[in-house]
């Protein structure tokens, strides 16, 4: 419990079992007046498509390899009878698809299965939307049966849904019909069979939503996951990621313009985490780009997020990559420069305009008015800079209120970090994306990283990070306390912070290849980590300027006889909150003071927010998904008074000025 202490009561805490910090800690916030506004930006989210976080996990289709794109064309299907794959189908960049014919046999059956991504999930009361593109090449009126199978102990029969679909014409069309789901089974099989043998049937783009997508979209997001990213009121969106912008090769960098118009005609791409790991290796991760740039931006307005998407600069992914020839040149960098403009015109431009009228096509003829966008990743060296450059002139000239992100590089401080800072200062950049995946002594040691930077520009986007512990390189809480702590220094330091985002946003527990990550899911459920409820709570708890915050005249960063607290104030209309992180197995006592103007009345308490825990090593999970999460409670404040600030734990105190 953190509450009041005062000297007739230390006596009774002490004996109640909290063990203190030698020396009390004074603690000064000055509310008359602020340091800098906090950017509405200030913390967002990072969507890059690693550990199935689009296909299998966002974007909620259920069919693996729905248009027999895969290399292997019946990658993720089992076929039986005759079933023969054909490539001049009626979608230009998705040209394969489906025979279905005669088996030979009258007691032969011709058909798929489908094993979904992880399986075929379905909930009990669920209704799931098939459809299919499909024509009868012969004429005739032909027939498939579609049904939902249970793979796991199945009783008297094998499928629980079925539906029957007549196609008649030797034109393509799109079918749709809806199954209901009397069970709920996180690992069925979708199954089609041929009913009429003397008939047969092409198929292409067989696919499978639920109805109750988010917002009711057909062919829409999970509902629990987009919910999940809605309820952290997100000031920026970063998508569709970092290295997977360069691809393992340029022909496999992620290309927006593959990502936009009709689904069926949106061309697969390997994903450049399929190869990444050979200890997490999946050879059927690709992305169907279902979930592309419209849906982003989108999903962007759904939530009230600023868009910012990146762009391929020109470069493969530089670890993957050491020739130059791996590379665009310099007289090749049009091509990509166009790309960028052509982007911003599809989010702001005209409908009558080339990308605009691609955009209200879709169905938004008005503006997603972007204002940011990224040039490049994690790139180094000097092939980066003088790539960037010329991007900067074009967009500059075309669109010149579109601010522009460049990077620091893959590090947070070295050499190519401070060659890069310069270079990003000289060519214009308005935000420079920093990434920080450090152990605890990192955090720990970087509670006033920002309080030297130069405050002229340009500004700081910390686009990746995530505390990584050497031996714990998993979600556990006392990572996240140690986010908690370095996230004081970037809100005492608004001024120059205009953006943070925590990285990776996604993770499917039979497909992760890289954690920590911040949501967690199997094809059903989905939990929210420690390190969740701490990006939750600095939104939540924003507020619109920063107050000075001084303990003995310095910063509360976690400096060398802090006892390892760090603290930051900001002010929200007529409300105070003051957050004090305290990173030790000790309590500390606080004597909080409010530096007011003359006749002010005192702030009053009103309660504070806590996450804590003494369990540092494991986190919530689908099992227990509430187990780290923050608690309210009561406190007392009177001027001069002591605050308890528990061992290991993320205050936040909650005053009003009325």
């Amino acid at each position: 419990m953190t509450h009041r202490l005062t000297a007739c009561t230390l006596a009774l805490v002490l004996a109640s079992g909290l063990s203190f910090a030698q020396n009390g800690r004074s603690l000064e916030v000055d509310i008359t007046k602020s340091v800098a506004p906090i950017q509405p930006t200030m913390w967002g989210i990072f969507f890059e498509d690693i550990n199935f976080a689009a296909d299998g996990g966002l974007y909620a289709e259920a069919v693996m390899n729905r248009s027999f794109e895969y290399p292997n064309p019946l990658q993720g299907w089992k076929s039986f009878g005759n079933v023969t794959v054909l490539d001049d189908g009626p979608f230009e960049k998705n040209p394969h698809y489906v025979r279905l014919s005669d088996p030979g046999h009258a007691h032969k059956r011709s058909g798929l299965d489908n094993s979904g991504l992880f399986g075929v999930a379905v909930k009990e009361g669920g209704d799931y939307r098939f459809s299919v593109w499909a024509r009868a090449p012969k004429g005739g009126t032909g027939k498939i049966r579609v049904e939902l199978v249970q793979t796991a102990s199945p009783a008297e029969k094998q499928y629980f849904a079925q539906k029957k679909i007549e196609i008649a014409s030797t034109e393509w069309q799109k079918y749709e019909v809806i199954l209901h789901s009397d069970r709920t089974d996180p690992k069925a099989t979708l199954r089609i069979f041929l009913e009429t043998s003397a008939t047969p049937v092409d198929l292409e783009h067989i696919s499978l939503f639920p109805v109750d997508t988010w917002k009711g979209r057909p062919g829409g997001l999970r509902k629990d996951l987009a919910q999940a990213l809605a309820d952290l009121h997100p000031g920026v969106f970063r998508f569709p990621g970092g290295c997977i912008v360069e691809g393992s090769e340029l022909e496999t960098r992620y290309n927006w313009k593959n990502t936009v118009g009709p689904v069926e005609n949106r061309p697969l791409n390997q994903n450049r985490w399929e190869y990444t790991f050979q200890y997490r290796f999946y050879p059927d991760y690709f992305q169907s780009y279902g979930l592309g740039f419209y849906e982003f931006f989108q999903l962007c307005e759904d939530i009230g997020s600023e868009p910012l998407p990146i762009v391929n600069c020109g470069l493969a992914c530089q670890y993957q990559n050491d020739s130059p020839d791996a590379h665009a040149s310099l007289d090749e960098l049009g091509s990509y420069i166009q790309d960028a403009l052509d982007l911003i015109e599809f989010a702001n431009g005209s409908p009558d305009s080339k990308w605009g009228s691609v955009r209200a096509s879709m169905g938004h003829p008005e503006s997603f008015n972007l204002k940011y966008l990224g040039v490049g990743n994690e790139q180094w060296g000097s092939e980066y800079p003088e790539r960037l450059e010329p991007f900067v002139k074009a967009i500059r000239e075309a669109w010149p209120d579109v601010k522009i992100v460049g990077s620091s590089g893959p590090n947070s401080e070295g050499e190519q970090f401070d060659y890069l800072w310069p270079e990003m200062r000289r060519i214009g950049a308005d935000l420079v994306d920093e990434h920080f995946y450090r152990p605890y002594d990192w955090f720990l040691s970087q509670g006033a990283r920002y309080d030297s930077y130069s405050r002229k520009g340009p500004k700081v986007f910390a686009g990746e990070y995530a505390c990584h512990a050497k031996g714990k390189k998993y979600n556990h809480f006392y990572a996240s306390l140690l986010e908690a702590a370095f996230m004081t220094g970037i809100e005492r330091n608004a001024d120059v912070v205009h953006m943070a985002t925590y990285a990776p946003l996604f993770a499917h527990v039979e497909g992760w290849q890289w954690r920590p990550d911040l949501i967690w899911y199997d094809n059903l459920n989905s939990y929210r980590t420690a390190s969740y409820q701490v990006q939750k709570l600095y939104s939540d708890y924003c507020g619109e300027s920063v107050l000075k915050t001084l303990s003995d005249g310095s910063p509360l960063c976690g400096a060398e006889g802090q006892d390892g607290l760090f603290a930051s104030a900001v002010q929200d209309g007529d409300k105070i909150y003051v957050k004090v992180v305290n990173t030790t197995d000790k309590a500390s006592n606080i004597c909080l003071n409010f530096k007011k103007k003359r006749k002010a009345a005192e702030p009053r308490a009103v309660e504070m927010v806590q996450l804590r825990s003494d369990d540092l090593y494991s986190d919530n999970d689908l099992k227990n998904p509430e187990k780290y999460s923050p608690v309210r409670k009561p406190f007392e404040y009177t001027p001069g008074s002591d605050l308890i600030c528990e061992p290991y734990s993320f205050n936040i105190y909650i005053f009003s000025l009325k």
